[in-house]
C-alpha cells in the first residue's frame, strides 16, 4: 500500500512540474529532437525558419520553409514578412514544430508565432544540426550527376 501511495504522489508531482510539450501561452516552450520527431508524427508540421540557402542544402522531410531572418552585406536582418507568409501558409490553430539550424532563430520565430496568438506552437532545441546529428530522416539535394 505504501509503495502504490508514493506512485501516485510522485506521479502527480511529476505532472504538476512537467509543463506541456508545446504552448499555447507567450512562454516558448523547447523540446529536443527526439520529441520533436514524436510530435511530427503524431501530425505536427515543421516549419523550418532557416534562409532558403540552408533549407536547400538539407531538411527535415516535409519541412515547410520560411525564413525568419535574411543575410545581407549588413548581416542579419528580420523578415519583415514572416509573419504574413506564415499566415498565408498555416492558421493558428496549426500544431507546430519551429526549428531553425542550432535551436536560435526559432526561438524568436516561435515567441512571434506565440504572440499572434497561435495556439500550439513550440521550439526545437538544438535544430537542425541536432537532427542530423541523431541520424534522423533528412532531404538533401540530388547530386549533380553531369560530367
Amino acid at each position: 500500500m505504501k509503495t502504490c501511495w508514493f506512485v501516485f504522489h510522485c506521479t502527480s508531482l511529476f505532472l504538476l512540474l512537467v509543463p506541456p510539450l508545446c504552448s499555447s501561452g507567450a512562454e516558448v516552450v523547447t523540446v529536443d529532437v527526439h520529441a520533436a520527431k514524436v510530435l511530427l508524427h503524431s501530425g505536427y508540421r515543421y516549419l523550418d525558419v532557416r534562409t532558403e540557402e540552408e533549407f536547400e542544402k538539407g531538411h527535415v522531410v516535409d519541412a515547410l520553409n520560411i525564413p525568419y531572418m535574411f543575410i545581407t552585406p549588413e548581416g542579419k536582418v528580420k523578415n519583415p514578412k514572416f509573419m504574413e507568409q506564415v499566415l498565408s501558409a498555416c492558421n493558428k490553430e496549426d500544431r507546430l514544430v519551429v526549428g531553425c539550424q542550432s535551436g536560435v532563430r526559432s526561438v524568436y520565430a516561435t515567441t512571434d508565432l506565440l504572440n499572434a496568438d497561435f495556439k500550439n506552437a513550440c521550439n526545437m532545441g538544438g535544430g537542425y544540426i541536432e537532427w542530423v546529428k541523431n541520424g534522423f530522416a533528412v532531404k538533401k539535394p540530388e547530386p549533380d550527376t553531369e560530367l
